[in-house]
């Protein structure tokens, strides 16, 4: 899509739209690189953040909001809009700053309905401003190696793929039974929420649209009925709890996992607020007693037009976090888990290793976020840059997800119009 690009001998002054970990990963890149990409304003309504985020790129006090409304009626100078906020409040803004002119960067996923995801594409054609959706796998070495061993046609063409998104128990409990994505109706459907990701990896490489879907998944485990006899509402005092592989007083305070993203305030530490949490937050509540209605198992299975068949599952009950790709290919097979990929030919036999061991435990998702960042720079400033992951690549994707859980509720087979 064509839009008015930004000069390239100035940074990219850019409005922050929720000061959460996300966006502390993206603006790394105005960190290292202050000449490309320049944080002109942080809109968050948590003061702690706001200040903090603020205060470490020299915003002036002017361009500090509690509130997106405050910052679209009477904004700074700037030229495009990163949205960090959570998922239910992605679309209002997001069309905000369309309507006002600004480039977006938006985390995934892109609304919370596919008729908002289309109307964020159509206004932002309308408008001629660049929406981006933060695809990070696209940009990850890993799954860009996958890419171009296939588009290399060595083995030959795609016939299936079954890909496995681990989650991890820990990440599980935290973030889709106790945490932020824990309700579909507060945030979106789980596979949507942590696996359009994946969903728009497949489609990337497999390069055909999808005709057919089908989906199967519950909340099987956390939930009530499950819950151990003579367990207690909280962790803290529950006398189950030295057995429990769920204990939230063994994730956050013995193996100190998951706890970068709770707030410190001024004079209290972090383990003061670890306490807090687990004695009346909701990161300290027993997972069968939390009020989640979001699946803890998912099976997504996708017919493509070329007759390639795909799997996904989306698996809670893994002691890792990773992701798993087997494509078999008409010359050969590729295997891999982020952290080596195997490459397989049939007539000769032989197997190729690319390693990814060290990589996969680099930061920013071993890069990817700052490829990301640097590409959406990229695709304002110099001409004829095509960028990755368009909003109009990306809703796809999206599109598949929530038809998916159609499918899921359903029962049904879902045939999908071209």
């Amino acid at each position: 899509m064509d839009h008015q690009r930004i000069p390239a001998d100035r940074p990219v002054r850019i409005v922050v739209i929720g000061a959460g970990n996300r966006a502390h990963k993206y603006l790394e890149y105005a960190r290292r690189h202050p000449e490309r990409l320049q944080p002109v304003a942080i809109v968050e309504t948590n003061d702690l953040r706001r200040n903090e985020l603020a205060d470490r790129f020299g915003v002036a006090e002017s361009g500090r909001y509690n509130d997106y409304n405050d910052f679209f009626s009477r904004p700074v100078a700037a030229d495009a809009v990163l949205i960090a906020t959570p998922e239910n409040i992605h679309f209002d803004p997001c069309m905000k700053a369309v309507e006002a002119g600004y480039h977006i960067l938006l985390e995934k996923p892109i609304a919370q309905s596919y008729d908002e995801c289309r109307a964020i594409a159509r206004q932002a054609r309308k408008r001629g401003v660049l929406v981006g959706i933060c695809h990070v796998l696209r940009y990850h070495p890993y799954f860009v190696k996958i890419k171009q061993i296939i588009d290399s046609g060595e083995l030959g063409e795609i016939i299936s793929i079954n890909h496995v998104s681990a989650v991890g128990i820990d990440r599980a409990t935290h973030g889709y039974v106790r945490g932020l994505w824990r309700r579909a109706e507060a945030t979106n459907p789980m596979l949507l929420a942590k696996c359009c990701h994946d969903v728009d990896f497949l489609l990337w490489i497999t390069g055909s649209p999808c005709r057919k879907i089908s989906s199967f998944g519950s909340l099987r485990w956390f939930r009530t009925a499950n819950a151990p006899q003579g367990s207690t509402e909280r962790c803290i005092d529950c006398p189950v709890e030295s057995n429990c592989p769920y204990s939230a007083v063994d994730l956050y305070c013995n193996r100190r996992d998951w706890i970068s993203n709770f707030d410190v305030p001024h004079g209290k530490s972090l383990d003061e607020v670890l306490m807090e949490e687990l004695k009346q937050g909701p990161y300290g509540r027993c997972v069968y007693r939390c009020d989640n209605n979001v699946v803890d198992h998912q099976l997504l299975t996708m017919e493509l037009e070329n007759e390639t068949i795909l799997s996904l599952s989306m698996d809670v009950f893994t002691q890792d976090d990773c992701r798993r790709t087997h494509i078999k290919m008409t010359h050969g097979e590729i295997f891999g888990d982020e952290k080596s990929l195997h490459v397989r030919r049939f007539r000769s036999g032989s197997e190729q290793i690319c390693d990814f061991e060290k990589l996969a435990k680099s930061p920013f998702h071993a890069g990817a976020d700052l490829r990301l960042i640097e590409d959406f720079v990229d695709a304002l400033t110099r001409p004829g840059h095509p960028f990755r992951t368009a909003v109009e690549e990306s809703i796809e994707s999206h599109r598949i997800c929530f038809e998916a859980e159609r499918s899921r509720l359903s029962g049904k087979t879902i045939l999908l119009q071209s």
